[in-house]
């Protein structure tokens, strides 16, 4: 575990500002309160370690560094499994003093250069590589492309014995000297060590060394595996190191995800947590929500929340054609359209024989013919039908009787005002949510069918950066139908600027059914939080999953697991500000401790 303490120092040395962790302005009197609660209560100091209690350490500092500078260099340090503080001291250099140095030190090579040409001296190599980096970082300073720092950093480890602490400096060692980097631990000056690798800002050991902008940005310790995107959004914790999971899904090729989880393992938090923060860098978010998790954020951003249910005021009408594109022809869209309404009547009137599916192809057709909608005219503007046109269409065709009968149920039977009424929602906030919690579990399928298919013809209207979350998308891969048609929004969702985040805690249905599989195929993103023993097994093949992985997956507390984008993956841990919890939390001993303390 590893501890960053980055501070920029002015020349005139009154004042440190926090780089990325701190944003460090003490007083002399706050900095020795601060002093008091952080200090030890006693420290054994020897020439090349200090006892702190029961525990050993040692400060060790980068005193050389090679002609150039890779980048990441320093991530194996950041990732080392190791505990160990660490600090990094910026003190900028006054370019004219830079310059005024410069010549002086280009007048000595040259002059050394002279002098063993006048001998007839072989050339040095040496020399000449140096007079050169001169000249070239002189006329950087000059055009102010450049500037020159001293840098200080310090390491400080940590062990239970003596052993442990030498085995870790070693392991520091051989990490950067075979970068030919050069550290040593600070002989004599542990103590000074250990005051500058505390979170004070105090460089007491003052160990420096001249880079100028460009070695120095290699330095940069949030750049290695940890998936830290300069454009990204916070995801949570490395677990193995404390850095941040910076990461924007938009920059993946294909922007979906998927979240497996066990109940209670933190699944919808963590997604709620992506949505707040969705919608604070300007991603519309849209939420199919099953138990009513994503009310209370609707209600604190301002967005929308429809509860779709058969007595709700809310509904949808799936006979509702999308909008036309200037790509699009309406003959293509409208046939699309009836495509996807056989898949619907498939999926609430159950198995369908060839002759019943040709038939209601055909009522569906002489549906939208009754209210002038064809593929030869413009229908942009023209009313859309409803269940009860198409009803009554199948009672007078020949054999449609029976189905007829069956739609009677949706019409006006035990389940009418659910699917048989004008669409009444709509999709112009920044946040929607819909809710289908009190809805027979039977219907849920087709609720989501319905709603998904919704989303998707308004999406095609205009480009714009957006979020699909369908919570528990177990409940779609139950039939084939639904699941087909998540897989096709998952799949073409690309071109329109959307990301689908799925999120499941039934891995077994999910994975079971083929669209399950090829919705995980095009999934860029995935969230793996802690797993039952039951289903680990088959995570751990469906994720070519280390066997570290998988104990990881079962003895992952809440909001821990693994987060993988495309084939980097590192141990998550969700953590929200104390705001966001109070508006995410679905805990109920939370919920009730704000409720007395409101």
């Amino acid at each position: 575990m590893s501890i960053f303490n980055i501070f920029k120092k002015q020349e005139n040395e009154d004042e440190n500002i926090g780089l990325g962790i701190h944003q460090s302005q003490f007083s002399s009197g706050l900095q020795e309160q601060i002093k008091d609660i952080i200090a030890p209560a006693a420290l054994k100091v020897s020439s090349k370690h200090i006892e702190i209690g029961s525990k050993f350490s040692r400060t060790l500092a980068v005193v050389s560094y090679p002609r150039f500078l890779s980048k990441n260099w320093f991530s194996p340090i950041v990732n080392l499994d190791r505990e160990f503080d660490i600090s990094i001291f910026i003190h900028p250099i006054d370019s004219s003093k830079a310059l005024r140095s410069f010549r002086k030190k280009v007048a000595q090579v040259e002059s050394q250069i002279y002098e063993r040409q006048k001998k007839g001296l072989v050339r040095d190599p040496k020399l000449d590589s140096a007079h050169g980096d001169l000249e070239a970082l002189r006329d950087r300073l000059q055009q102010a492309t450049e500037r020159l720092f001293e840098i200080g950093i310090y390491i400080t480890v940590y062990g239970e014995t003596k052993e442990i602490l030498d085995k870790a400096e070693q392991d520091i060692r051989s990490h950067l000297e075979g970068r030919l980097i050069l550290v040593k631990p600070v002989l004599f000056q542990q103590e000074q060590g250990f005051r500058s690798t505390s979170p004070l800002g105090s460089d007491v050991l003052s160990i420096h060394t001249k880079l100028n902008t460009e070695p120095l940005s290699s330095i940069f310790p949030f750049v290695s595996f940890d998936l830290s995107d300069e454009n990204g959004m916070l995801f949570g914790i490395n677990r193995h190191n404390s850095s941040l999971i910076l990461f924007d899904r938009f920059s993946l090729p294909n922007y979906n995800s998927t979240t497996f989880a066990t109940s209670g393992a933190g699944k919808s938090y963590a997604i709620k947590l992506e949505v707040i923060r969705s919608l604070m860098i300007g991603i519309d978010v849209i939420v199919i929500d099953p138990e009513r998790e994503f009310e209370k954020i609707a209600i604190a951003t301002g967005g929308r929340y429809f509860n779709i249910s058969l007595t709700s005021e809310h509904s949808i009408n799936p006979f509702d054609i999308p909008p036309v594109s200037s790509t699009e022809s309406p003959k293509d869209v409208l046939r699309e359209n009836i495509i996807n309404l056989v898949g619907f009547f498939r999926v609430i009137l159950g198995n369908l024989t060839p002759e019943e599916d040709a038939l209601i192809d055909k009522a569906i057709t002489e549906t939208y013919a009754l209210k002038d909608i064809t593929p030869d005219v413009d229908f942009s503007n023209q009313e859309s039908p409803t269940l009860s046109d198409f009803e009554l269409i199948l009672s007078g065709l020949e054999g449609g009787e029976d189905i007829s009968k069956r739609i009677s149920k949706y019409t006006t039977g035990t389940w009418s005002g659910f699917i048989n009424r004008p669409t009444n929602v709509d999709l112009n906030k920044e946040f929607v949510v819909f809710s289908i919690r009190d809805m027979e579990d039977e219907l849920k399928p087709a609720a989501m069918h319905i709603i998904t298919r919704f989303v998707w013809s308004v999406i095609r209207k205009n480009l714009k950066k957006r979020l699909l979350v369908v919570d528990e998308a177990w409940i779609m891969m139950k039939e084939k139908n639904t699941a087909s048609f998540l897989y096709g929004l998952v799949k073409r969702g690309r071109k329109y600027y959307l990301g689908v985040a799925t999120i499941t805690q039934d891995v077994g249905d999910f994975l079971d059914s083929k669209f399950g599989k090829a919705i995980l195929t095009n999934c860029s993103l995935k969230l793996l939080l802690r797993q039952s023993s039951t289903s680990i097994d088959l995570v751990q093949s469906t994720f070519n999953l280390t066997d570290e992985e998988k104990y990881l997956l079962l003895e992952a507390s809440v909001g821990e697991g693994l987060f993988i984008a495309g084939l980097k993956r590192v141990a998550i841990q969700v953590i929200a500000s104390y705001t966001e919890n109070e508006i995410i939390t679905s805990d109920p001993s939370q919920i009730l401790a704000m409720k007395k303390t409101n």
